[in-house]
């Protein structure tokens, strides 16, 4: 068995792996063009931000499972890996604490002016007047819009600093908000009205892409902070730049629209010009601690993969099949009894969907489960039935959850 990491990353949580026969291949350098190459031979995929195309899937011919060494999966051909039967997890949550503190940094550095007041410092300029005109954050507005893992955590910051947090998500209902105790706002654009601290913590979803558009910005009050460190794609970036000057924003982000892909090259974006913008360089998830979690989390994944039935964090499983019908086998625990029922079901005309079997104590007996796309007719039954070792058939109607 073969594992690639196809990424930068701490090997260290995964030797373990090793005691199971997995060889370990690191290949930090991958990139999209590479990786369909790198990928001859390999039953288990790890990435972090290299992107795994339908091409390069279609070239593991092996390929058993990929998983995204952080949270969402939107570098990755979820759909390609579906239609081939290859399993995506990710690792959500693990570098939270991560994006969170870095969150809150960019607050505090932004309502300080710690970046400029470094640079004068360093040229020799004593500007005290100029940063100690500083609001404070204490008793200040937040608004959360997402409350998932990093979201929570911010949220958790916020009340430790004595700010007034309100919140917004596609998933957030007034009752949840109560048991949060945050403020509850219908809308972004309501969140963005009552918030002098905007800080974004959304997925990268169809429905999230430029969520954070024109509209939303300018609603936010004069003189606000606006910070990003969840994904570059929720925020117009082209708006932002129009209105930090317009409404006196301050501005921090860790993700841009186009970020290079090495780890030192040449970089400009015009948005770091537009005023008061404090910028890092996609560090968000990146501390030590982050790493670590997200190493121990990948060989989890990976270990249940080899030694458990259940795949921990995956995507891309069906949570409602297309069965209607599950066939239940009683059986003697011997050899051919299931091939000679799936034998049968397919000369009759019948997918099976999904297998669950159950051998009891003695294991002279099973009980076989075997979801099916329609019900099986009388006479396939009877012909199941007619096998000796089998102890006795039965249909169940399965609900339609879809």
């Amino acid at each position: 068995m073969r594992l690639l990491v196809a990424d930068k990353m701490d090997l260290k949580p995964l030797e373990d792996l090793r005691v199971l026969g997995i060889e370990l291949v690191y290949q930090p350098a991958a990139n999209a063009e590479s990786l369909a190459a790198a990928l001859e031979g390999v039953n288990i995929l790890v990435v972090r931000s290299t992107p795994v195309t339908a091409d390069a899937i279609a070239a593991g011919k092996k390929l058993n499972l990929i998983v995204r060494a952080g949270a969402g999966v939107n570098t990755i051909d979820v759909g390609a890996a579906s239609a081939r039967g290859i399993y995506v997890a990710n690792c959500p949550g693990k570098n939270a604490a991560a994006v969170a503190e870095l969150t809150l940094g960019l607050i505090l550095a932004l309502d300080r002016r710690i970046v400029d007041a470094t640079i004068d410092l360093r040229a020799g300029r004593w500007e005290k007047a100029r940063y100690a005109a500083a609001q404070g954050i204490r008793g200040a507005r937040i608004g959360i819009a997402g409350l998932g893992a990093v979201g929570t955590l911010v949220l958790a910051q916020a009340r430790a600093l004595e700010m007034e947090p309100y919140a917004w998500s596609r998933s957030l209902t007034p009752g949840r908000a109560a048991k949060l105790d945050v403020r509850f706002c219908h809308s972004l654009d309501e969140l963005a009205a009552r918030s002098q601290i905007l800080t974004i913590h959304l997925p990268l979803t169809t429905h999230t892409r430029n969520i954070v558009g024109r509209g939303v910005l300018g609603a936010l009050p004069d003189e606000a902070v606006v910070v990003n460190t969840a994904r570059a794609e929720v925020l117009d970036y082209e708006a932002l730049a129009e209105l930090v000057p317009k409404k006196r924003l301050r501005v921090g982000l860790d993700v841009f629209p186009r970020e290079p892909e090495g780890g030192s090259e040449p970089f400009s974006d015009p948005i770091l010009g537009a005023g008061i913008v404090y910028g890092t360089p996609h560090i968000a998830a990146s501390t030590e601690q982050a790493q670590r979690a997200i190493g121990r989390e990948v060989s989890r994944i990976v270990r249940a993969f080899l030694t458990e039935e259940e795949v921990p964090n995956v995507v891309n499983v069906c949570r409602n099949t297309p069965a209607r019908f599950a066939l239940v086998l009683r059986s003697l625990d011997k050899v051919g009894v299931l091939a000679h029922a799936l034998n049968v079901i397919k000369r009759h005309g019948l997918n099976v969907e999904e297998v669950s079997n159950t051998v009891f104590e003695g294991a002279q007996a099973t009980c076989t489960k075997l979801r099916l796309s329609g019900r099986p007719s009388e006479a396939c039954l009877r012909e199941i039935g007619a096998f000796e070792e089998i102890l006795h058939v039965d249909v169940v109607s399965l609900p339609n959850l879809a």
